[in-house]
């Protein structure tokens, strides 16, 4: 197993600005989560009435006996599965697999609910975009409703993509007194390769391919069950789960429907009954995730070149589990943390080639060696997170774990901490007179960096694509949509933008990209000041912005300004456009209250709001009381 070496003065700084940031809050979880601990699960005492109910839907006799005798453990499953999209469908056959698996160790497994899963792939540039942010909440909330019911000594969380696993960990959080562990689907086989179909989409954008062209490169590319291969929230969430102890060793990018697969998906079940509380080694999420595991999230990520989603969804995370985190923080850590890889759009390479160079097994073992992780967490796999550095394999059938490589197998993907493609992590924090913002890029060439151009501001994603189709953008230009934050029209990703920026840049003019929206997890070449806060709907300085005026962004120092006089900056009147366009069909009237509750997007971008400090010191002190 790899060694921790001393932490790094910059990582132990921030992890402890992080835990005194959060003392109060996480004091009160930990509280909370002790409560319901203590209160115990229900199913020991319940009216014979209601465990009836909760056992009458068993097929399997021996599952009803258990259940009636209360004294082993009952696991619940909580899937996204789904037959319509790619990554959910391998989950189809897990609940079957996990309840024989339970049935081996004595114990039960019962399917306590499903929650939604959308795909940001089929959804880009449509309406439906718009729901996509706070389905994570929502899958928070479903969660919540299929663990209601207090039947359960421990969870098994079945999920991948981008709103998904950041919705199940909330959810996971709020019931921390139970022990919870991961299991993804893996990614698909390799397609198309990556630059191929980059190059088919600016083609189409250029009038150059027809949709006969890109829609049979698209199918090349997304062609069967698993994860999407490149390197987008989906592959990022599976990396922070890992680099938190939550999957078993290893779990992360095994390809669905192979032994191998099954073999994985099995042991977690057994892995989350040795956790319970009936096994005698008790292991609830609450003791497990703290501040040093949501750091190795953030390295992991910044060491990968990962999601720029999950500035939202991490701190989002971090607060269900009472820790508080902010970019702040990114930006500090992004300082000492090298970018290791290129996986697309990083790089040409998929997540299946990383790995086949070394994958996470030699990512953690090199940021265990330079000390830029928490070794010391508690995982799911019984161990510290030293034992991160073994890869698991079949052997006459039998699944076991081995030392994986010290060394990369494709230094052109995975590079160890010593040699790395950049000495910093790939995302930079903007500040200035426009607001904070953050942008990735480890895909970015230095001389894209920084750009200075007059603007050309848009209300609405789809009037860029016919400004670009007039020749409107031909020239040196700063676009700016604006009025696509949460509380605008719940911050749908702008993705389907890039590639006419990118024909733009390609066409020799300085291009970049600043908006109050999203960007893909798959952000590319093209600069991209994102998530800016606060919003142009809350009256943010974007609202105040006017075609013609020259904006810097500078991701080398950090900068996003407007060259305006201040006083005349701040004597504007703000924008006010008819967003109702926004609000009514495809189910977004439906999402009205979360507009109206959205956070900041550095806060999360979340609807369940945090403690006051008035309310946050009161139930502390009554907390207090009690434990007198």
């Amino acid at each position: 197993m790899a060694r921790q070496t001393p932490l790094n003065p910059t990582v132990e700084q921030v992890t402890e600005r992080i835990r005194q940031r959060s003392l109060g809050r996480r004091k009160l979880y930990e509280a909370h989560m002790a409560a319901q601990h203590k209160q115990g699960v229900h199913r020991g005492e319940l009216s014979c009435g209601n465990l009836a109910h909760g056992f009458a839907g068993c097929d399997h006799p021996g599952d009803k006996d258990r259940l009636k005798l209360t004294n082993s453990a009952n696991l619940a499953i909580v899937s996204s599965y789904n037959d319509m999209l790619s990554a959910h469908r391998p989950f189809e056959s897990y609940p079957e697999i996990i309840k024989q698996a339970a049935r081996g160790m004595g114990s039960t497994a019962q399917f306590a609910g499903g929650v939604p899963a959308m795909c940001d792939g089929v959804t880009q540039g449509m309406p439906g975009m718009e729901l996509s942010l706070f389905s994570r909440d929502v899958i928070a909330m479903a969660t919540a409703v299929a663990l209601s019911h207090n039947m359960f000594d421990a969870v098994l969380y079945l999920g991948i993509c981008d709103k998904i696993v950041p919705g199940l960990f909330i959810g996971a959080a709020r019931f921390g007194h139970l022990p919870a562990l991961f299991v993804p689907g893996g990614p698909m086989p390799s397609g198309l390769p990556n630059d191929e179909k980059a190059r088919i989409r600016q083609l189409y954008a250029e009038g150059k391919a027809g949709r006969e062209e890109l829609l049979e490169a698209e199918s090349n590319s997304y062609h069967s069950p698993g994860t999407c291969t490149f390197y987008g929230t989906a592959n990022s969430n599976q990396l922070m789960m890992e680099m938190m102890g939550l999957h078993l060793p290893g779990a992360s990018f095994v390809n669905p429907g192979t032994p191998l697969r099954e073999a994985l998906t099995r042991y977690a079940a057994e892995q989350a009954i040795r956790n319970t509380e009936q096994s005698g080694n008790y292991r609830p999420f609450y003791k497990q995730i703290d501040e040093r595991a949501i750091v190795n999230a953030m390295i992991g990520l910044l060491a990968s070149g990962g999601s720029t989603n999950h500035t939202l969804h991490l701190v989002a995370m971090a607060a269900a589990a009472g820790v508080t985190i902010n970019w702040d923080d990114f930006t500090e850590l992004s300082a000492v943390v090298p970018s290791m890889t290129r996986i697309y759009p990083n790089g040409s390479a998929d997540v299946n080639h990383f790995q086949a160079a070394g994958g996470m097994s030699l990512l953690i073992r090199e940021l265990l060696g330079a000390g830029l992780l928490h070794g010391d967490i508690p995982t799911v796999f019984g161990t510290d997170l030293t034992a991160y550095s073994q890869e698991p394999f079949l052997e006459n059938g039998k699944l076991v774990w081995r030392e994986g490589p010290t060394e990369s197998l494709d230094r052109d993907v995975l590079r160890p901490v010593a040699d790395p493609f950049a000495p910093t992590g790939g995302l930079v924090v903007l500040d200035g007179n426009l607001g904070r913002g953050v942008i990735k890029i480890s895909a970015v060439k230095q001389a894209n960096r920084v750009v200075e151009a007059p603007v050309r501001i848009f209300d609405d994603q789809n009037q860029v694509k016919a400004a670009f189709e007039s020749g409107e953008l031909d020239r040196d230009v700063v676009v700016v949509v604006r009025f696509q934050g949460p509380k605008a029209n719940g911050m749908p990703e702008l993705h389907k933008l890039t590639p006419f920026l990118g024909v733009l840049q390609d066409r020799g003019y300085k291009v970049a990209l600043v908006t109050d929206g999203r960007m893909s997890g798959a952000s590319g070449k093209v600069p991209a000041a994102i998530h800016v806060t606060p919003e142009a709907v809350d009256r943010g300085p974007l609202a105040r912005l006017r075609d013609g005026d020259v904006v810097r962004l500078d991701a080398e120092r950090g900068e996003l300004t407007v060259h305006v006089d201040a006083s005349e900056f701040a004597g504007r009147g703000i924008v006010d456009p008819n967003l109702e366009r926004y609000h009514f069909g495809m189910g977004r009237e439906l999402f009205g209250g979360f507009r109206h509750l959205a956070a900041s997007a550095e806060s999360g971008a979340g609807v369940f709001g945090g403690f006051e400090e008035e309310v946050l010191s009161r139930e502390l002190e009554k907390i207090e009381q009690e434990d007198q």
